[in-house]
């Protein structure tokens, strides 16, 4: 049977990619959204018919434990987990409510906490297992207005370290795949892409371009603890 992966936040944008790249590669792809719909339209964008969306918001550790269960009765081994899900309000920190504060936190890094821990049981039991976390060029280099959205995907790194430092033992990889500026929907309200600062390669970045950096990561046998950057550059001089 092939591999199973599950990739959250893949509806849209950089998840979306790695979904539609895993499904190339022969994957079964789980799909989780809290968008079901969405999930849905990105389910019959995949190549093969042995794919399935479902709703979850990672921030809610309840529906986090439901959906992995839910995953491992019917669908059975996680081979790959890929936490894609993501959200951002920038914002000056003397501006930003306690309540945005929370919610960047739940979902970009206790998120993917909940989901690690609700997918490790299995895949401790799948030779080839790994966990692949999507952070940002932000949470390495940092930038005005956007301290918390920072500091959510800084303590992914953190995180992605260690928990690869605990299951390396187990043969579970877990890496860290750091996008720069990518043309996204949620990049979608930069009106102006040269306030951003130089980017060598002189463009900003595709999704399919990260996607095949994070299948790199996932497919790596030899590959833990590490984080790669996909920023065409701009973390040399931001």
């Amino acid at each position: 049977m092939s591999r199973l992966a599950v990739v959250t936040g893949g509806s849209r944008g950089i998840g979306r990619a790695v979904a539609q790249l895993l499904a190339s590669r022969g994957c079964r792809v789980v799909v989780v959204s809290r968008d079901l719909e969405a999930g849905r339209a990105a389910v019959a964008s995949l190549d093969g018919g042995d794919h399935v969306a479902l709703s979850c918001d990672v921030g809610q550790e309840q529906e986090v434990k439901s959906t992995f269960e839910k995953i491992r009765k019917t669908y059975g081994k996680i081979s790959y987990l890929v936490n894609s899900a993501g959200v951002n309000r920038d914002g000056l920190l003397l501006r930003q409510s306690s309540s945005v504060m929370r919610s960047l936190l739940e979902v970009n890094l206790l998120g993917s906490m909940l989901t690690c821990k609700a997918a490790l049981p299995g895949l401790m039991h799948t030779p080839g297992a790994a966990l692949l976390n999507i952070g940002s060029v932000v949470g390495v280099k940092g930038r005005a207005g956007q301290s918390v959205y920072s500091a959510s995907k800084s303590g992914l790194e953190g995180f992605t370290r260690s928990l690869a430092k605990e299951v390396a033992s187990r043969g579970v990889r877990v890496n860290m795949l750091v996008p720069g500026f990518i043309r996204t929907d949620m990049t979608a309200g930069l009106q102006e892409w040269s306030s951003l600062p130089p980017i060598p390669l002189g463009r900003v970045g595709e999704v399919e371009e990260v996607a095949q950096a994070a299948l790199f990561l996932l497919l790596s046998p030899y590959v833990t603890g590490q984080t790669l950057l996909v920023d065409g550059g701009i973390s040399l001089n931001m």
